[in-house]
């Protein structure tokens, strides 16, 4: 399946479910930022790639202003160069409004993950080279109090559907793209990886998760990521399985 249609056949099976409190706001940036997160995928997402970095779920100032995972509005305009038209949630909450890229808050994930990538490779072309980024979940969800609500604590009524839609999708994105390595930007992915692989020869791993909220990511998240990946055996040489040549690590 191409991407666009994983992303059209997950859309269809979202639609079927419901959601309610403590979730009292649901945000869906495939909808209404579908241009955003199409450019980037026609942009980068040319497949094989040797490692998929999997994230959770959108963040309220990331994917949900401009997408893109991680989607820090500057980093993906100024970095990814990307920038689109992006329209508005059914229900939007006012105290997590979506500006696009006309969003001046930084989400400080998105700035330490594509700031890492900007480090490490330069160019976009060659992080993208090897390396693709996709979130688990789709969705954000939040409180009434504008709270983040994350996937895992939503009710298993609820939460058991959800992922049953998204570990398909996630199967099909693994299916898509080939890679040697699936990592988990924290515990959560790194699960949900784990579950839809199996016995799988994909090797599953993880970093930790750049969120503030994460106190081991403020203290030097980059170099924590560069040892993980290192433990991994994700380094400097490619991978059998890939073409000939170097990269950046």
């Amino acid at each position: 399946m191409t991407l666009p249609s994983i992303i059209d056949d997950l859309l269809d099976g979202l639609n079927s479910l419901s959601f309610g409190p403590p979730a009292t706001h649901v945000y869906n940036p495939l909808i209404y930022a579908r241009k955003g997160h199409d450019a980037y995928i026609h942009r980068y997402g040319d497949a094989p790639k040797e490692i998929l970095l999997l994230g959770m779920n959108p963040g309220p100032w990331g994917m949900a202003q401009t997408g893109v995972p991680f989607g820090d509005a500057a980093m993906v305009r100024d970095w990814l160069a990307i920038e689109a038209e992006i329209g508005k949630p059914e229900k939007e909450h006012p105290k997590r409004p979506v500006m696009g890229f006309d969003c001046d808050k930084r989400e400080v994930s998105g700035s330490r993950l594509w700031g890492w990538a900007a480090d490490r490779f330069g160019t976009p072309d060659r992080f993208f080279d090897r390396f693709f980024v996709v979130n688990y979940c789709p969705l954000v969800f939040m409180e009434e109090s504008g709270r983040n609500r994350t996937p895992d604590k939503l009710p298993r009524a609820e939460r058991d559907p959800l992922f049953a839609v998204c570990d398909r999708a996630l199967r099909r994105t693994i299916a898509h793209f080939d890679p040697a390595w699936v990592v988990g930007v924290g515990a959560f992915a790194e699960k949900r990886a784990a579950a839809v692989l199996g016995d799988s020869d994909i090797v599953v791993g993880r970093i930790t998760h750049p969120s503030p909220a994460n106190p081991r990511a403020n203290k030097g998240w980059a170099a924590d990521v560069e040892k993980s990946l290192a433990e991994m055996g994700i380094s400097g040489q490619r991978a059998q399985s890939s073409c000939c040549g170097h990269g950046v690590f």
